[in-house]
């Protein structure tokens, strides 16, 4: 079985208590999150808690934006967020994902890893695309926008 991990790193400049809450509910993911606006037309599901530990976020698109749940399974403000990720389209797989936020002077340093086993078709799949590119990308754009997102809320 093939395992990966994708990590992208941001300096963004506001205290963590600023950056945090964007991540930890996730009806504040569509002001950053790089996948949003890969289907217009996405349906969204939010249940559970409204942030922190239970908060749960279920979205099913087109072809790009495939179909999954996330979870967040621990929140430990503002320092550490984890989210139980699974896709179900466009093939099955669990991704633990996790946020810190690292006090760097005024600024804080947000950390964004996702990991996984390929699994089935997507260890097929593995064999012609790396997931830290393809994947990767992805984080530094959304991590680029959470950085935007903080700049607005601070007006």
């Amino acid at each position: 079985m093939s395992t990966y991990e994708v990590t992208r790193k941001a300096i963004i400049p506001a205290e963590a208590s600023e950056v945090f809450p964007l991540v930890n509910n996730f009806r504040n993911w569509t002001e950053w999150s790089p996948w949003e606006g890969m289907d217009p037309a996405m349906d969204r599901d939010y249940s559970g808690s409204e942030s922190g530990v239970g908060a749960r976020y279920a979205w099913s698109g087109n072809r790009k934006a495939g179909a999954g749940t996330m979870e967040i399974v621990e929140s430990d403000e503002p320092s550490t967020i984890r989210i139980r990720l699974e896709f179900t389209k466009p093939f099955k797989s669990v991704s633990p994902t996790v946020f810190t936020f690292a006090p760097s002077g005024s600024w804080t340093e947000v950390t964004w890893t996702m990991t996984g086993e390929n699994k089935g078709i997507g260890r097929v799949f593995a064999l012609f695309m790396n997931m830290d590119k393809m994947i990767g990308r992805d984080f530094e754009k959304g991590l680029a926008s959470l950085r935007a997102a903080v700049a607005r809320r601070q007006g």
